[in-house]
């Protein structure tokens, strides 16, 4: 019976037969695809025809498509719909697909082939597009280790080796201590608790098998207990268990694979001939260096220090009002917050939150994809990974532009987070190829028969998420390796935080933000509330954001350190961190710096897009509308179009006319003086 991972697909827009699928399928189909991938490369490097674009460089786009679909089936599933047996193959396929890679790398004949025309690039008539995958190509294997040699070279496949296990081994920890954890509620636990999260309580209880509510670490329903829970004993035992996921000791234990994760980096880049790895990994985006960034970040950390420090006394005297003596602790801070917003602003999330139903908010999300860039999406039933899961085809003028998939509901075997992936890059060459795109997110799942209901900050990471997903399906490029999202990390963000900017939009509420039970429009007063808070708290939301940042980009610059929770402190010391404040992912849980390189130095790259998403918002407002068309129509050709297939920087100026600075930001923050 042939595989069906590695068998040609014929369901329904080429997607995964999800259905027919088993996890005893994995193993040999990624065994046949490494070989298929390795004798694909050995065709292309041992051609005996002088090496030209079109047999190495195009050669490569079109190699390993048999891999890729494996992986996109495997990685959608070990992430979104993790269990035992899919854990396990991660820990065996890190080593086999890092061993995988340093072949391809480390294929001199290959990488002779690329450096010649590399070397001659000026006079091979290239499109520029043409030029920017070549130049892509060659860098990618200069900084992978392509021009090393003898032992150095033996020595960069190891490291390799050694980081690609310990991030599978992070991730696993992780997801074990936010599964394995869990606290009972009896009816007096739940003092203070609005319906929503006494019903999303109940639902973690039912999803346990358990005859009652639970408190679980899922951040959709530990972060709205300790806005409102009254108990501040049970707030202070949630904090503990949220913010200890990773370093419990024993097998889960973080902070050692953290610190050999560091010393490995260091290694990698000091072979590469780099001061340090946040030099190395640096180099390639928009920011350039380390300095770049560090000056970006201390720019939002003083006021946005100064706004929190200013807060934490307001809510400490509201704490002394209630009888509780002592300083503000972090347990406290998103009680006194909540109460805070409710007195000052009038808004109670428990009444908002039955405007922001799931459903609608998708709706709404799609909406204004259709009135800014002429998609239609039209609801399909095709075999998926998970019950929770649902898909859509996105058309434009009738015709398929892309197969969307979403998977909102937080669950035991999914990590934690929000995310998109793509498991096909849309592509012209040497393929044509439409993409199939997947936002998962962790929104509390409602108990059966109810609506699920979202929090202001859960509608904003579904549009969040969903900005992601437009820069893969409007992706309208010649090669794969540009395509979508696929641009330096600092400029990733731009799209996704840009499309956040829709969801505050006046209309967009007034149509799709409509009550649960009564079906009717927000009124007009909780619009303006809305609106008028949107910026409420955050000085504390850009403190933790920002601490995080710095201490990635300590961790990556200078001396590896031994002890990093001693570095983490030595760092929080330095920038005078609030006591009451936490970083938003301390060292043992910062899944997007220790559970691969993605984020590594780079974490602050939300921040780097957001200075742009603010000042490209902008050019909307001052052409008159959220949805002005020719606005969107250069959204689109020079941003969301566009891919990698152009320097991130160039497309921003064809866009905005030239780079904005930070002030666009403090702005948008409320944090400007």
């Amino acid at each position: 019976m042939t595989n069906p991972l590695i068998a040609d697909w014929t369901t329904p827009f080429g997607l995964a037969p999800f259905d027919a699928v088993t996890d005893a399928d994995f193993a040999p189909a990624l065994d046949a695809a490494l070989a298929a991938h390795l004798a694909e490369i050995a065709a292309i490097a041992d051609n005996p025809a002088p090496a030209d674009f079109v047999n190495t460089i195009e050669a490569l786009e079109g190699a390993g498509a048999a891999l890729d679909k494996v992986l996109s089936v495997f990685f959608t599933v070990s992430g979104a719909d993790s269990n035992p047996e899919r854990q396990a193959l991660q820990r065996d396929f890190s080593p086999k697909l890092s061993a995988h890679s340093s072949a391809i790398y480390g294929n001199a004949a290959l990488f002779a082939r690329i450096k010649a025309l590399w070397e001659q690039h000026d006079n091979l008539n290239l499109s520029d597009e043409e030029a920017r995958v070549l130049m892509l190509t060659y860098r990618g294997f200069v900084r992978a280790g392509a021009a090393l040699t003898g032992a150095e070279a033996a020595r960069m496949t190891e490291v390799k080796a050694r980081l690609a296990v310990l991030g599978t081994q992070f991730t696993q920890n992780l997801l074990a201590d936010e599964s394995g954890w869990h606290m009972a509620l009896t009816e007096a636990d739940l003092e203070g608790l609005p319906e929503f999260v006494r019903a999303s309580a109940r639902a973690a209880g039912e999803d346990l098998g358990l005859d009652g509510p639970v408190l679980t670490l899922s951040r959709s329903l530990i972060v709205p207990f300790l806005q409102f829970s009254t108990r501040r004993d049970l707030r202070e035992r949630a904090w503990r268990a949220w913010v200890a996921r990773g370093e419990n000791g024993g097998e889960t234990d973080n902070r050692g694979i953290a610190a050999e994760v560091l010393a490995l980096r260091d290694e990698r880049a000091r072979l590469l001939g780099y001061d340090s790895f946040a030099a190395y990994k640096l180099e390639p985006e928009m920011a350039g260096n380390p300095e770049r960034v560090r000056d970006l970040l201390m720019q939002v950390w003083e006021p946005a220090r100064g706004q929190a420090l200013a807060d934490a006394g307001v809510m400490e005297q509201m704490m002394q009002g209630d009888g509780i003596n002592g300083p503000l602790q972090p347990w406290d801070w998103r009680f006194y917050a909540e109460k805070r917003r409710k007195a000052e602003h009038d808004l109670d999330e428990s009444v908002l939150k039955p405007y922001l139903q799931l459903d609608r908010m998708i709706e709404a999300a799609f909406s204004c994809a259709t009135r800014l860039f002429g998609l239609e999406f039209r609801a399909v039933d095709v075999p998926l990974y998970h019950p929770d899961a649902r898909a859509w085809e996105v058309l434009r003028s009738g015709e398929h532009k892309a197969l969307f998939i979403g998977d909102y509901f937080a669950r035991a075997s999914k990590r934690s987070g929000a995310w998109c992936s793509a498991m096909r890059m849309q592509a012209k060459r040497p393929e044509a190829k439409t993409p199939i795109v997947i936002n998962v997110c962790n929104f509390a799942k409602p108990s059966t028969g109810q609506p699920a209901l979202l929090s202001y900050d859960d509608a904003r990471t579904l549009f969040h998420e969903f900005g992601h997903a437009l820069h893969q399906i409007l992706s309208d490029v010649e090669f794969g390796s540009v395509a979508g999202t696929s641009v330096a990390r600092d400029f990733v963000e731009l799209p996704s935080q840009l499309y956040e900017h829709w969801l505050e939009v006046p209309e967009v509420l007034q149509e799709f933000a409509t009550h649960a039970e009564t079906g009717e429009a927000m009124p007009q007063a909780l619009l303006d509330k809305v609106l008028k808070a949107a910026n409420f708290d955050m000085g504390f939301s850009t403190v933790e954001y920002v601490a995080s940042a710095l201490v990635d980009l300590a961790f990556h610059e200078g001396a590896v350190p031994q002890d990093v929770m001693a570095r983490q402190a030595e760092v929080l010391a330095e920038i005078g961190m609030p006591t009451a404040i936490t970083m938003r992912h301390a060292t043992p849980h910062f899944a997007h710096v220790f559970s691969g390189d993605g984020y590594s130095s780079g974490y602050y790259s939300y921040m780097w897009s957001e200075v742009m998403d603010a000042d490209a918002f902008a050019a909307f407002e001052e052409a008159g509308s959220a949805f002005d068309p020719a606005t969107a129509a250069r959204l689109e050709e020079f941003i969301l179009s566009a891919g990698g297939s152009v320097e991130a920087e160039d497309l921003y100026t064809a866009f905005r006319g030239r780079m904005p600075g930070v002030e666009a930001l403090l702005r948008g923050r409320g944090l400007a003086a």
